[in-house]
């Protein structure tokens, strides 16, 4: 093939990051998805990477803490998400899911988790908790990193 054909054929950044999620969720489905913390810090990175609005996802997982679905269930405005507990509950025990993983983007560039960010996660854990969800970690995104609940202690 000569290499003049490829001119002008290079991949968006949009169609790399869609390569470089399908790569990630598929990696996820086949093994525990904490095996490499960083490696989901970079996955939800990725899920709402240049977002200029908040929003609040799940990632749910199997038993064997395997990737059953990333689902973005809330959006909100620039700084902030009305999220529901029961909605977050009703869709977790329609797909089986043991544990999740609770995720949201700050637009700001801050991860740094607000009151109300740290009193949502207590909500949502205690909610799940009554039909034996684990919740593992909340993870806070933005363009330029990620913060850990559980890392930092806050779950």
């Amino acid at each position: 093939m000569n290499p003049a054909d490829h001119v002008g054929t290079e991949p968006s950044d949009e169609e790399v990051i869609l390569q470089a999620l399908r790569i990630l969720r598929a990696r996820f489905q086949e093994r525990d998805v904490f095996a490499s913390p960083d490696s989901v810090k970079d996955y939800l990175r990725l899920q709402a990477q240049g977002l200029p609005y908040e929003v609040f996802a799940v990632m749910f997982l199997d038993s064997h803490r395997r990737l059953l679905a990333y689902e973005p269930l809330f959006r909100g405005t620039l700084s902030q998400t009305a999220v529901y507990p029961r909605e977050i509950l009703k869709r977790a025990l329609a797909v089986n899911a043991a544990a999740v993983v609770l995720h949201h983007n700050h637009p700001s560039g801050v991860c740094e988790p607000s009151r109300s960010d740290e009193l949502l996660t207590s909500t949502v854990k205690a909610s799940l908790a009554l039909v034996d969800i684990r919740v593992l970690d909340h993870i806070i995104t933005s363009d330029f990193g990620a913060l850990s609940m559980v890392e930092r202690g806050l779950l």
